[in-house]
């Protein structure tokens, strides 16, 4: 039987496939719409399991005179990302000498800085033992650890602490337990990181605690024990071991190179999330029950976004200049970390973090540079003597971005 013949210049002809081309057309939209639909309920969904905390804006201080220049400072915007130790969660209540099970401090806080001009990323690790003034400007010294002040008054003491003591004006901060970087490693494939055998051994070490808080197997990383110390080779680890080698805090360097280590882990971590954006919902569905922000669900998309779309730069450790150990123990009675000066100190952290902006450090700053140079004894005649680990330099506390 022949085929019967079309006439494809025929009105009906065209009539017909008018309508199956628009049928295709809009069944393409309704998957679309079905697809976009369910995305945006996962997604808010997920952005509900996150604990959204409103601040209490009339008790974050910023110096006056900051206030009055916040303009200046618009074109970076700064987030404080504080990481609570979450090792009291696995310790029973009888074993608990130390009180972790309850501990706040925020042994990590990292001074997130979005720089919009330039699309750049740059990180400054707030040393946990920084001598910062825990009390309200003009009314006395309260110094103390700078890791304690989220355990005294949550994210508006510690947003407090930073902005009086530095000249800054941050309203924001995210806050996240250490388990939940492990949890996103893991989901990531773990990480490649350069180790010497000694931090092999201090990272199983902690690997014990750290793993029991993630609810994991205890598995230790594997080093050539022929070698001496000193070897290095690249291990792969999983989320436990790469958290517990951020945590090392032996070895030469102190905190100074513990805090390099996590900025090391965190850069590693966003270049993996940059080859493999189609881990980003499994990281997200993770870390959505640990984390605490003042953030808005938008604010928070947007900022995965520029995590994943801007250039990871340079970051180091704060102070930039300092000194901590005996002598200093001896003056203040406290094994503390100081800036030397923080009046050069808080110099040269604003022209890092705003670059082009000429800064003169506020009469607050002043105020605490000379309660800290007065009681330390290390003032401007001692900053060549003291450790520099700031822009500029190639110290150990330097960590270098992807450049991606």
């Amino acid at each position: 039987m022949s085929k019967k013949s079309v006439n494809k210049r025929s009105r009906k002809y065209r009539r017909r496939r008018r309508r199956r081309i628009l049928f295709g057309v809009e069944i393409f939209v309704l998957v679309l719409l079905g697809v976009g639909l369910f995305g945006y309920m996962w997604l808010n969904n997920v952005m509900e399991r996150m604990r959204p905390e409103e601040l209490d804006t009339s008790k974050i201080q910023v110096n006056s005179e900051v206030q009055q220049n916040i303009e200046a400072m618009s074109g970076s915007q700064i987030i404080a990302v504080a990481g609570l130790d979450a090792r009291g969660a696995a310790i029973d209540p009888e074993d608990d000498v130390k009180d972790l099970r309850n501990s706040q401090n925020s042994d990590t806080i990292i001074l997130v800085c979005i720089d919009h001009d330039n699309k750049e990323i740059r990180m400054v690790s707030i040393m946990r033992d920084t001598w910062m003034n825990m009390e309200t400007p003009g009314q006395g010294y309260d110094f103390a650890k700078a890791n304690s002040a989220y355990n005294r008054g949550g994210p508006e003491a510690m947003l407090s602490m930073l902005n009086t003591n530095l000249d800054l004006a941050i309203e924001d901060y995210v806050s996240v337990d250490w388990k939940v970087l492990a949890d996103v490693i893991d989901v990531l494939g773990g990480l490649d990181i350069e180790m010497r055998n000694a931090e092999c051994v201090w990272a199983n070490d902690y690997n014990k605690e750290v793993s029991a808080a993630q609810g994991v197997e205890y598995e230790p990383i594997e080093y050539n024990e022929e070698e001496d110390n000193e070897y290095r080779e690249v291990h792969h680890l999983t989320g436990s071991q790469a958290v517990s080698y951020a945590r090392i805090r032996y070895g030469g360097g102190d905190d100074s190179l513990r805090t390099a280590r996590q900025r090391q882990v965190i850069n590693l971590m966003m270049e993996k999330v940059k080859k493999s954006p189609d881990k980003i919902p499994a990281i997200i569905d993770t870390a959505a029950d640990n984390i605490t922000t003042s953030l808005s669900s938008s604010e928070m998309l947007q900022l995965a976004y520029n995590a994943v779309t801007y250039t990871m730069g340079t970051s180091y450790a704060y102070p930039f200049e300092l000194v901590y150990g005996e002598h200093v123990k001896d003056a203040l009675g406290e094994d503390v970390v100081i800036p030397v000066t923080l009046y050069n100190n808080v110099t040269e952290l604003h022209e890092y973090l705003y670059p082009g902006v000429s800064y003169t450090p506020s009469s607050v700053i002043e105020d605490y540079n000379y309660y800290i140079v007065q009681e330390s004894g290390y003032g401007e005649s001692k900053i060549d003597s003291v450790m520099h680990q700031g822009p500029d330099t190639t110290a150990y506390s330097q960590v270098s971005g992807t450049g991606e």
